[in-house]
């Protein structure tokens, strides 16, 4: 009896000591520290190739030394002249033209024409102010202004019926007055009819000739 009691008592402690054990909260676990965070990675840019350089060739054409767009108008009207040649009226222009217009053009520094503008257009024969407009551009390049970098100059053109033309900076002149017809020839006076009674009807003596008279 006793020795139940004994291992009645031995068991109930275990049981008791087991049942605190199962009470006892266990000890929480450090907690490792949050990892920093990253930082951001920046993705370098690839170096972006520079476009290459467009080397102008060196110019070849003829250079204007003028000073001033007084100057340089003789020189972009000689260089029509040369260029057109066949084209340029030669001498007095009629007093009667076709057309005439007044233009404005820019020249850049290597003759190339920047633009161009009609200060008077010749509206009215739209086939002379076209032809115009194009011998302009076909010109070029016009003599490059060294000196001034880019000009713009104004001259007019001086159209004749022809298809032929003048530049006011150039021109021969014009004539006051169309030119006068050569008047018709007058007819030429007819002969009288010479016979040899004539004189006697006049009653002029007859001419006797020396060999008569000597008889």
């Amino acid at each position: 009896m006793q020795r139940m009691t004994r291992w009645t008592m031995v068991a109930a402690g275990a049981a008791l000591t087991g049942w605190l054990a199962g009470c006892t909260t266990a000890p929480p676990k450090p907690v490792a520290p949050a990892p920093e965070p990253a930082a951001p990675v920046v993705a370098t840019p690839a170096p972006v190739p520079e476009a290459p350089r467009v080397v102008e060739p060196p110019f070849s054409g003829k250079v204007s030394l003028a000073s001033s767009e007084r100057e340089y108008r003789r020189d972009g009207a000689g260089h029509l002249y040369e260029r057109y040649g066949e084209r340029v009226f030669r001498g007095k222009l009629p007093p009667l033209l076709q057309a005439v217009g007044v233009m404005r053009v820019t020249i850049g520094p290597r003759g190339e024409v920047q633009h161009f503008e009609w200060m008077r257009a010749p509206d009215h024969v739209p086939h002379v102010k076209a032809e115009i407009e194009r011998m302009v551009l076909a010109a070029a390049p016009y003599p490059a202004p060294q000196r001034l970098g880019s000009v713009v100059y104004t001259d007019s053109w001086l159209w004749d019926r022809s298809g032929r033309f003048q530049l006011d900076t150039l021109t021969e002149g014009q004539l006051d007055r169309l030119p006068a017809a050569a008047p018709s020839p007058k007819p030429a006076p007819r002969q009288a009819s010479r016979t040899k009674g004539r004189a006697v009807a006049q009653g002029a003596p007859e001419p006797v000739d020396a060999q008569s008279a000597a008889r």
